[in-house]
């Protein structure tokens, strides 16, 4: 079983259940820097392990304007339209 920790304020929980997974990663994968401080210093490392592991895939960066507001709608769906994956960087 796997044990999912969510940070936000949960008064009741939500049941969550993680997504089956193929055990290899293939395709486009979206690397969104929400802009806190060395977000793109981990995902620029990430990045390197990834195409090590990965040597095909393709890894498209974005990044939101404001880690303090969700990213803007057309961003979202630009990232869901062109990509198969999404790593979000929170580092600080």
């Amino acid at each position: 079983m796997t044990t999912i920790l969510d940070p936000t304020d949960e008064r009741v929980p939500v049941e969550r259940r993680v997504t089956p997974r193929s055990g290899r990663i293939a395709g486009n994968v979206a690397f969104l820097d929400i802009s806190k401080p060395k977000g793109n210093v981990l995902l620029d490392r990430l990045e390197a392990l990834l195409k090590a592991q990965a040597p095909g895939i393709q890894v498209n960066r974005y990044a939101k304007p404001t880690f303090a507001k969700p990213a803007p709608s057309d961003l979202r769906a630009q990232i869901a339209k062109d990509n198969d994956f999404v790593v979000e960087a929170l580092a600080d």
